[in-house]
């Protein structure tokens, strides 16, 4: 497995989860905290980073379809490793304050939706305001009243957790991928392979795309579509299955999906 060293972009600020999956992938790493999603690609385009992590899916709500987007639009852009990091949600506010008086809440758009039931049920009436990243929402809480949604690791002065994990579901993964720029970087060997394509205009064509795995009998783990900007009705899967990278039953199922597919995109190996 390849050093990740030098520097890691990711989701700050300092404290959130992308910090923590960052610094079990690249523990030797430099940690460069980013505004946004983003701007932790752009550093690794840029040369400002060697690495970046990206979550890409999360057990209740899904795939992170920004991040997927991303990956896809940079070419030269692969995922080496992958990481699942546990999620426990809990309410913070200033010390002192009690459930009954929480009337805003501040956290990133995925906290909150994880933590849906709890919020609908217990704060029915409370004002929901996203912010850049979960840690970012301390910064808003600024009178009686406010409370953010943070990882269970976080510790700030003067402030205190409103009870237990608010998730609504306990267990709770998100799926968190390290991205390096250029194909030298991409492991000898894997337990997953991951690409998106576009099927050509024809009946059955994700069918037969589907077929390629079959025939070279490698089993798909997961699929999801997006649509293409600027292209009303056309969509790209993305599409992962196990596989060693250096089998040659996987090279050979790659190149007969670059020949059908459009678009075609190896988004990484792990």
């Amino acid at each position: 497995m390849e050093r990740c060293e030098g520097t890691v972009a990711y989701l700050g600020p300092d404290g959130s989860y992308s910090m923590l999956a960052a610094r079990q992938l690249c523990p030797q790493a430099q940690g460069l905290p980013c505004k946004s999603f983003f701007e932790a690609v752009q550093a690794l385009r840029e040369g400002r980073a060697d690495s970046a992590v990206l979550p890409v899916e999360n057990t209740l709500q899904g795939a992170v379809t920004q991040n997927l987007d991303l990956l896809y639009a940079n070419d030269a852009l692969y995922a080496v490793r992958e990481f699942l990091l546990p999620i426990e949600h809990r309410l913070i506010a200033r010390e002192g304050t009690a459930l009954s008086e929480i009337r805003r809440i501040f956290s990133h758009q995925q906290a909150i939706l994880q933590c849906g039931k709890f919020l609908s049920q217990n704060l029915p009436h409370a004002e929901l305001i996203y912010t850049d990243s979960t840690m970012d929402s301390l910064r808003h809480i600024e009178r009686a009243g406010d409370a953010g949604i943070v990882g269970s690791h976080v510790r700030a002065e003067g402030f205190a957790f409103i009870g237990a994990n608010i998730a609504d579901e306990k267990k709770n993964f998100t799926h968190f991928l390290l991205v390096r720029k250029g194909s030298e970087h991409l492991p000898a060997h894997c337990e997953h392979v991951c690409f998106a394509a576009t099927c050509p205009h024809e009946p059955g064509a994700l069918l037969k795309m589907l077929q390629i795995l079959s025939v070279y009998d490698l089993n798909m783990t997961k699929i999801e579509s997006r649509p293409i900007k600027n292209s009303p009705g056309t969509y790209c899967f993305f599409v992962e299955f196990k596989g060693d990278a250096a089998d040659r039953h996987v090279r050979a199922a790659l190149d007969r999906l670059r020949e059908y597919t459009r678009g075609f995109k190896l988004i990484g190996c792990y």
